[in-house]
C-alpha cells in the first residue's frame, strides 16, 4: 500500500471525530451569530432571520460587554503573572539538589489542578465567608476586622484571581520543572567554576535556556485565563454589582438564561479575536526576543 494513502486512512478516524465534534458545530456556530436565533427561534425555525453584523455590532455598544472584557482582561493581567512567578518558584525549588520529598510535594501541588473547580471554588467560599470563614478567624486573631471578601467590589475578583492562582499553577509547575531539569547540569558547573553568583546563574543560564518552555506555558495560561466562568458563576455568580462578570459569562446569561444565542455566539467569537491578537502578540514578542539572543 502506499505509504502515504495508508497514513490517511490512519488519519481518517480522529480526523472524522474532531470534523464530527469540532469543525462542524464550531462553523455552525458562526452561522449562528450571524442570525437572530432566539427562543422564538427554537420554537419555529420560520422566526430565524439573517441580521449579518448586527449581534457584533450590538454588542461592541453595550457597555456590559465592555466591562465584562475589562474584567477577564484584569483577570488575566494579573491572574497569569502571579501564576507564572508561583509555578516558575515552585519548580526551582523542586529542582533543587538540597529538596526532599519530591515526588510527594510534586503530587501535592499538583493534587488541585485534578480536582474539579465547583467543588473547590465551594470550599473557598466558605473558607472566605464574612461571618465564619476561616480566613476571617485568622484575621481577627491579629486585630483586624472582618473583610467581605466575596461581597466587596474592590475585593471580589482578587479573591477569584487567588483562587484561580491556586487552582492552576501546578499544570505549569510540572512543565517548568521538565524544563529545568533538560537543562545541562555542566553548564551550571562552568558558571560555579568561573565564580557566578546563583542570582547570575539563573540570569544568564535558566532563564535563557527556558524561554521555550516559559513562552508555551504563558500562552497556555492566557488562553486558559481569559476563558474565565467556572470561578465567578460559582463563588460570586458574577457579582457583586457584576464586579467579576466575565466575557464567557455574559455569553452562558446571553445563551442560557435570555435565549439570545445568536448574540451569545457571537460574544464567543469576539472573545476568540480577543484571545488570538494577544496570542499572536505574544509568539511575536518571543521570537523576537529569541532572535535578539541570537544576535552577538
Amino acid at each position: 500500500m502506499n505509504p502515504p494513502r495508508a497514513a490517511w486512512l490512519f488519519l481518517m478516524p480522529a480526523l472524522l471525530v474532531l470534523g464530527l465534534f469540532f469543525v462542524l458545530p464550531v462553523l455552525a456556530a458562526l452561522l449562528l451569530s450571524f442570525t437572530d436565533y432566539d427562543l422564538y427561534a427554537l420554537a419555529d425555525p420560520r422566526n430565524l432571520r439573517f441580521v449579518a453584523l448586527d449581534n457584533y455590532w450590538g454588542l461592541l455598544q453595550r457597555p456590559l460587554f465592555w466591562s465584562a472584557l475589562g474584567h477577564t482582561c484584569y483577570f488575566v493581567a494579573v491572574g497569569v503573572p502571579l501564576s507564572m512567578a508561583a509555578s516558575l518558584g515552585t519548580a526551582l525549588l523542586l529542582n533543587s539538589p538540597l529538596a526532599r520529598g519530591q515526588a510527594f510535594f510534586r503530587t501535592a501541588l499538583f493534587a488541585p489542578v485534578v480536582t474539579t473547580v465547583v467543588a473547590v471554588a465551594l470550599i473557598w467560599r466558605y473558607l472566605f465567608n464574612t461571618k465564619y470563614g476561616l480566613v476571617n478567624e485568622a484575621l481577627a486573631g491579629f486585630g483586624i476586622h472582618p473583610v467581605d471578601w466575596l461581597g466587596d467590589p474592590h475585593w471580589a475578583m482578587p479573591t477569584i484571581i487567588l483562587f484561580a492562582v491556586w487552582k492552576n499553577f501546578g499544570y505549569n509547575m510540572i512543565i517548568l520543572l521538565a524544563g529545568l531539569q533538560a537543562i545541562p547540569p555542566e553548564l551550571y558547573e562552568a558558571a560555579r567554576i568561573d565564580g557566578a553568583s546563583a542570582l547570575r546563574q539563573f540570569r544568564h543560564i535558566t532563564l535563557p535556556m527556558l524561554r521555550p518552555t516559559l513562552l508555551m506555558v504563558s500562552i497556555l495560561s492566557v488562553s486558559g485565563y481569559f476563558q474565565l466562568f467556572a470561578e465567578p458563576y460559582v463563588m460570586t455568580e458574577g457579582g457583586p454589582l457584576q464586579s467579576t462578570e466575565s466575557v464567557l459569562y455574559l455569553m452562558y446569561d446571553e445563551g442560557f438564561k435570555w435565549w439570545n444565542l445568536g448574540s451569545a455566539s457571537a460574544v464567543a467569537f469576539l472573545l476568540f479575536v480577543v484571545m488570538f491578537a494577544v496570542t499572536a502578540l505574544m509568539l511575536r514578542l518571543g521570537r523576537r526576543g529569541d532572535a535578539a539572543e541570537v544576535q552577538p
